[in-house]
């Protein structure tokens, strides 16, 4: 069984990884933007703005219909860059609805916006999975998070034994691992959460797999 890297920036394939490569398209990469490749796409707040929101979301939706695309995203909310956060939650909201008109589910970038994140969760009733990628701040964040219904994605934070994730993990079931845009390779973030939850690597991979199964989507 291969390991399942849920959020990389990474563009080359590592065998015996299935990845989902994450794309913006607010950046010229789309352009060459693979067919059969596992990939995820969306606005990411860093580049995202209003004034471009019409035709990003036009092409966006054509887009995210192809069958490689897994999730929209990296999208979402962060309030030490990008734009006002009014026009954020404008464009997140956006992306969203597409989300949900396709079934599809979200791959979350927050900074320091969780409470409005819930928020958004809770008026529009959001039906898809929301996971929030390279989840890093404390327990009690994550537990709430969990609690409202979001999925986490944990990263290289786990392999710092005092972190919020990695005391997170122990008790989680229904997470997902991801080397973003880190060197280290998937393998030895599923080495360091397996050695948390005390289970081997194999279990700690057939659990992520069934999770993935769960949100009805194949990696392929």
């Amino acid at each position: 069984m291969d390991f399942l890297d849920i959020h990389t920036h990474k563009v080359a394939q590592q065998q015996g990884v299935a990845s989902i490569q994450s794309l913006s398209l607010t950046s010229d990469i789309f352009l060459a933007m693979p067919k059969r490749k596992p990939i995820s796409i969306g606005l990411h707040p860093w580049f995202a703005s209003i004034d471009k929101l019409e035709i990003q979301m036009t092409y966006l939706k054509v887009l995210a219909k192809q069958a490689n695309v897994k999730m929209i995203g990296e999208c979402g909310l962060d309030k030490l860059k990008g734009a006002p956060l009014e026009d954020q939650i404008t464009i997140f909201e956006q992306q969203i609805a597409l989300a949900e008109s396709l079934n599809k589910p979200l791959i979350i970038h927050c900074v320091k916006a969780f409470s409005e994140l819930i928020e958004i969760k809770k008026r529009l009733k959001v039906k898809v999975p929301m996971i929030i990628h390279g989840f890093n701040k404390k327990e009690a964040l994550g537990k709430q998070l969990i609690d409202n219904g979001f999925l986490l994605s944990y990263g290289t934070a786990l392999l710092q034994s005092d972190s919020g994730a990695a005391a997170l993990v122990q008790s989680d079931y229904h997470f997902f691992l991801e080397t973003d845009e880190a060197s280290i390779s998937i393998v030895e973030i599923y080495e360091a959460a397996a050695n948390l939850k005390k289970c081997t690597v194999d279990e700690l991979k057939a659990c992520i797999f069934a999770n993935w199964k769960k949100l009805n989507l194949i990696i392929d």
